[in-house]
């Protein structure tokens, strides 16, 4: 009987401190913002290079959805930025540090693995590649952002499976793909920050 009130003790002490790990700073509104975006981008790339092959559309390929990167990464840290901002202290410093250091190693990898392959030409590995790294950083910040994310990460490692080792790396690059994940995945997480937080 002591045995079992240890264990549950111990259970909501950890629930506790996942609970004042969890970092507050990430915009919902952000999020959705840069879920829009990528599906406005894929409409763009639906409008300019459906399904690129030739150089000159692999290149505006890759500049659609570098812009889109930078939109995303420009909305999701400048919210950030701002939540510190107003939330100066300690705790808010510490929060965003966490955060950081979790994410930080898969947008560096993410980089240079983006660059590595556009200069081997193997654009076709570019979303596959792209899923596997968003779902490792959110895997990695599966403490500091809701616990309902879980299977927004699953849904990017199955993507990133399905675009770097099935038949359908062949239309990887079609303008779908990446609204489907990044998309509808941004608009996934956004959401679910946003139910964790509603009163």
């Amino acid at each position: 009987m002591d045995l079992d009130r240890a264990l549950s003790d111990l259970a909501e002490v950890r629930d506790r401190l996942v609970r004042v790990q969890r970092f507050e700073g990430y915009s919902a509104a952000a999020a959705v913002a840069s879920g829009i975006g990528a599906i406005a981008a894929g409409y763009v790339q639906w409008q300019t290079a459906p399904l690129p092959q030739l150089p000159a559309a692999l290149h505006r390929y890759v500049v659609i959805w570098m812009t889109c990167l930078a939109v995303a990464l420009a909305l999701n840290y400048g919210a950030v930025a701002f939540w510190v901002f107003k939330h100066r202290g300690p705790g808010a410093a510490s929060g965003f540090r966490s955060a950081a250091r979790s994410i930080a190693p898969s947008v560096l990898l993410g980089g240079l693995l983006t660059v590595a392959l556009i200069d081997r030409s193997a654009y076709g590995l570019l979303p596959g590649t792209w899923f596997a790294l968003y779902s490792l950083g959110l895997f990695a910040s599966r403490d500091v952002i809701p616990q309902a994310t879980f299977p927004v990460t699953l849904g990017f490692g199955a993507l990133a499976a399905l675009f770097l080792v099935s038949p359908l790396q062949a239309v990887a690059l079609a303008w779908w793909v990446m609204p489907l994940g990044f998309g509808l995945g941004q608009i996934a997480v956004g959401t679910l920050i946003w139910r964790e937080r509603a009163p």
